[in-house]
Formats: C-alpha cells, sequence, structure tokens
C-alpha cells in the first residue's frame, strides 16, 4: 500500500505504508538514535510531530510495554527507512507496526531518509502531511495551510488531569507533568522519594499544600512560551527558596520564569550522543536530547551557564547564583547505554535532604 509524505515546501517522498491508515499533520523532525524507538515514540515531547528515524533499520527488536515512556503512541506521524515486520527479542510483545495500528498513528517506510534529514538539516524542520489513504494531489493542496503544531498549547494535550501518587519512603517531590516521561518518575522513586504528580496547571498555592521538598518541572512538546501558567507557577515557587529541577522544557521554563528568553532551533537536537561540557570541571558528558527551542545565553539573569553543547554551543545547563534552583537541556533519566549524568538525580535528592533538615 503507498504512502506518501508531503512537506511544505512541495517535496514529496513516496513509500510503503504503515501502522494505522489515515491522514496526518505536524512539524517533520529527526531523531539520530540508534536504539530506543519505542521510548522515542512514546515520549509526550513529540505530540505534534511526525518523526523521522535515520537510522536505517527500525523495529528489529519488537516492542515491550516496559519501555514505553507515557500510556500511549505520542508521535503524529512515523517515517522510516526500513521497518522490520518480524522482529526477534526476548523482551518483544508486539511488533511495530501493529502497535502503531493500535494507538491510530501511521507510517511510510522505503524512502530515502537520508535526503530527506539533509533537507532539514539545510532548510529546518518543515511542516508535513503524511498520508497512507489520500490522492498525491489533494495531499500538495492541503501541504499548504498545515497548522504549525508549535503555534498551539501542546503541554494541556500530554498533561495528567488529576494528581498522580507515586508512595515513597522519604522526602516529597511534586513533579509538574509538562509531558513527563515515565524514567523520570521511576529514577525519583528509585531513590526512596515520594512523588507527586500533577497537572500542569496546578497553582504554586495548591502545589505547597502538598508540603513538598522538592519541585521537578518535566519535559515536555512545543514551544515553551506557549505553557505561560507553568512560567508564572514557577516564579512563585522559586520565592519559596525550595529546590526545584528542570528538565528539557522544564528547563527552559526555569529560564523564562527567572526572565530569560528562548528562541527556536533550526532543526532541533534529537538523538543519544550530544556532547555536552560542564563549565566548571571541564567534563564532557554524552546526553540523549529531544527539544527543539534552546535558551538565549545572552539573556540569562540571575542564573550562570553551567553546561554548553559542544556541537553548537548551546545553552546546555542552569543555575541560580543563590538558590538550590537549576535545569538541565538534555534527559538524564534516559539509557541508551550510557548513564552519564544519572547522578543529577543524586545531586537533587541530596538538596532534598538538605533542605528538610532546614
Amino acid at each position: 500500500m503507498v504512502a506518501y509524505l508531503v512537506l511544505e515546501d512541495g517535496s514529496v517522498f513516496t513509500g510503503e505504508a504503515f501502522g494505522a491508515s489515515s491522514t496526518v499533520g505536524g512539524e517533520v523532525v529527526f531523531n539520530t538514535g540508534m536504539v530506543g524507538y519505542t521510548e522515542a515514540v512514546t515520549d509526550p515531547s513529540y505530540k505534534g510531530q511526525i518523526l523521522c528515524q535515520t537510522y536505517p533499520l527500525i523495529g528489529n527488536y519488537g516492542v515491550s510495554k516496559s519501555d514505553f515512556e507515557s500510556n500511549a503512541v505520542q508521535i503524529e506521524g512515523y517515517i522510516l527507512h526500513e521497518l522490520c515486520r518480524s522482529p526477534s527479542h526476548s523482551t518483544s510483545e508486539n511488533d511495530l507496526d501493529s502497535m502503531l495500528k493500535e494507538h491510530g498513528i501511521p507510517g511510510i517506510s522505503n524512502i530515502d531518509t537520508r535526503t530527506l534529514t539533509k533537507k532539514l538539516r539545510i532548510k529546518g524542520v518543515m511542516l508535513g502531511l503524511l498520508s497512507t489513504d489520500e490522492d498525491l494531489e489533494d495531499l500538495k493542496h492541503k501541504a499548504k495551510n498545515i497548522q504549525d503544531p508549535n503555534s498551539l498549547d501542546l503541554v494541556k494535550k500530554v498533561t495528567v488531569n488529576e494528581t498522580v501518587y507515586y508512595a515513597g519512603e522519604n522526602q516529597t517531590v511534586v513533579v509538574i507533568d509538562c509531558g513527563v516521561k515515565m524514567n523520570i518518575i521511576r529514577n525519583l522513586i528509585s531513590r526512596d522519594l515520594n512523588v507527586i504528580r500533577v497537572p500542569a496547571d496546578y497553582s504554586a498555592d495548591k502545589i505547597m499544600q502538598l508540603n513538598p521538598q522538592g519541585i521537578v518541572i518535566s519535559n515536555g512538546p512545543g514551544d515553551p512560551k506557549k505553557a505561560d501558567y507553568v512560567i508564572e507557577t514557577t516564579k512563585q515557587l522559586i520565592e519559596y527558596k525550595i529546590p526545584i529541577f528542570g528538565i528539557c522544557l522544564g528547563h527552559q521554563i526555569l529560564a523564562l520564569a527567572l526572565g530569560g528568553d528562548t528562541y527556536k532551533l533550526r532543526f532541533g537536537h534529537r538523538g543519544q550522543n550530544h556532547p555536552c561540557i560542564d563549565l566548571r570541571t571541564k567534563k564532557c558528558f554524552v546526553t540523549s536530547q529531544n527539544h527543539g527551542y534552546a535558551i538565549d545565553a545572552n539573556s540569562v539573569q540571575n542564573m550562570e551557564v553551567t553546561f554548553l553543547n559542544i556541537n553548537d554551543k548551546t545553552v546546555e545547563g542552569i543555575k541560580h547564583k543563590n538558590l538550590p534552583v537549576y535545569g538541565f537541556q538534555w534527559h538524564p533519566e534516559a539509557s541508551p547505554g550510557p548513564t552519564d549524568t544519572s547522578f543529577l538525580f543524586d545531586e537533587f535528592s541530596e538538596d532534598i535532604k538538605k533542605y528538610g533538615d532546614l
């Protein structure tokens, strides 16, 4: 069955359909990871996006529920060079094609993903349509009027509707769910912390009524400025001088709450091999990333820049000059093999204990 990918600039890629039969629009982005496709497609940070994998073979180890980062497939559509339809792995419970069918997500394979990726690197990410059941001429016409998902508040589409409790033995951490990955929750629980996950629109007063000893502002999709209510809540929470840990979108929200600014990257950082340097120790860490926006280094106020991306010198870490408030652009909870920066959860846990002893 034929599938089409039509970009806003008129480019057309014709391939083989898999997954669900439908037509979707979104921002076409690419991920350079060799593994972790299940984690990627279930990551809420990809809401509104059609994801292209640059690695040429995807699906070979199947799908396991234990690898899900949320309770659903979050991407709008999936683009592959080659789909493995007969996976083999001891933990596999399903194949990628069947999983996408179950969640209503269309895919296209057997296209030149290298050409597509080079186009997105040169021109920047573009809006596009992926269809398995529409006429090509109709798609070309519709591709001129695709709504940019970054113009929407995508956080509200992925946050929880009510408070979720994960019982722990020690201090309480409130996670502001902007699209949190489950492995962030797992990392906090593994450090014996009592975790309370709240909707993104929870007010600072309601959060402080939970008596937290620490706050995590999670990852999530889209333009951080669209989540202005989370920015306002963060401003108020900073006044309590409580440890606050921002991850990815949460890192950007922290900067905005402290008077900084953010901007859209041309093609973003999405993959598992992004090198970041600690400006204090000069150590380099390999990190997993998934974001399309970054902090403007010239706008940083009341903060110091702690990490930079070695490839393009974008801001990867910030820290308040006087308070235990900090953020990191990458995903320290990710584990595609290396776990270089999981120590950040240990440092946050130690700050929580210090705060609790005050």
